[in-house]
């Protein structure tokens, strides 16, 4: 949504989620693929990562999209995370742009969606080192690093506290090892901060999760994009605990921030069972503005600016 605010041109989604609110553009709803019961064969041989054979969504999903790009006639088709969106999109003859995530990228699946696209964009810091391995000397050359990419405006007043003594934890959708008794335990150490959980188990699941970031002293995150982007965004200083996601992606983040003093982060292995009260003192005396570079809030509109010219670039070749 944050991209397609910033592109000039028409954006059509396509999702398996209800359209969202604010979306100004074409919305396609997507049948699911992994609801048809027991999936088999849902890796074609190692070669894709789900294709479940005989699965009636996932034939009626890639059935829309092919229909979407015959009547739209797209300039260019981006897709996130889907390997096959993307390859069904270039076997229509359609441009495709992909994104780099980070960890162990060097499976047969990942290596063909990023040799096929024109644009791989990053929602990495520029100028740093990419945490993904495997993507071959061709696809890196086409790797553009834009900064992280949050759901909120940068916190343009962050100051390194809020005086309140609050933790907020962001406990991560893909399950969490973040468990009630935990935080429980960590709250009975620490009887001068007030602890708030934001989903995972027993957390709290709130519309607006926004103000309650912007209230913390210090945040508790997992290390998934979308959270670090949000709590760089926040200019809140973080403890930054690492899940266990396919490809290691949130190892990887976690441990480019371990080797760097520069942000106001601490990296634990796993959520800590004492020590609470030494940490959150010392957490919450880092400066959040040290997430500037991480995410200065113009990196939609990078990777907007970076679409339009694979767009021309793509428009150029087929004069």
């Amino acid at each position: 949504m944050a991209i397609a605010d910033a592109l000039p041109v028409p954006v059509t989604g396509l999702s398996s989620l209800e359209r969202p609110a604010g979306w100004v553009g074409p919305w396609v709803l997507l049948p699911r693929d992994d609801a048809g019961g027991a999936a088999i064969d849902v890796t074609a041989g190692d070669r894709l990562h789900w294709v479940p054979v005989h699965d009636d969504g996932l034939r009626d999903r890639m059935s829309l999209v092919s229909q979407w790009i015959a009547a739209a006639a797209p300039d260019l088709l981006v897709s996130d995370v889907s390997v096959e969106v993307a390859l069904l999109a270039r076997l229509h003859g359609v441009p495709v742009v992909t994104f780099a995530m980070a960890g162990d990228r060097s499976d047969d699946a990942h290596t063909l969606a990023y040799d096929i696209s024109s644009l791989i964009l990053a929602c990495w810091p520029q100028g740093m080192q990419l945490p993904a391995r495997g993507l071959s000397a061709g696809s890196l050359a086409k790797v553009r690093a834009v900064g992280a990419i949050a759901r909120f405006p940068v916190n343009t007043s962050p100051g390194s506290t809020t005086g309140s003594n609050r933790v907020v934890v962001l406990a991560g959708r893909g399950g969490s090892t973040v468990t009630p008794r935990l935080v429980e335990a960590a709250a009975r150490q620490t009887p001068e901060w007030r602890w708030t959980v934001l989903g995972g188990q027993g957390g709290e699941w709130v519309d607006e999760p926004w103000p309650v970031i912007l209230s913390a002293d210090v945040v508790v995150t997992h290390a998934g994009e979308s959270a670090m982007a949000e709590v760089a965004a926040a200019r809140k200083p973080a403890v930054v605990i690492a899940e266990h996601r396919p490809h290691g992606e949130q190892l990887a983040t976690a441990e480019v921030l371990r080797e760097s003093a520069r942000w106001p982060a601490v990296v634990a292995d796993r959520f800590p069972t004492h020590g609470w009260g030494e940490l959150l003192d010392s957490v919450a005396r880092l400066d959040g503005d040290g997430w500037r570079e991480w995410n200065d809030g113009l990196s939609a509109h990078r990777a907007a600016g970076l679409i339009m010219g694979a767009i021309a670039s793509q428009a150029r070749l087929t004069r």
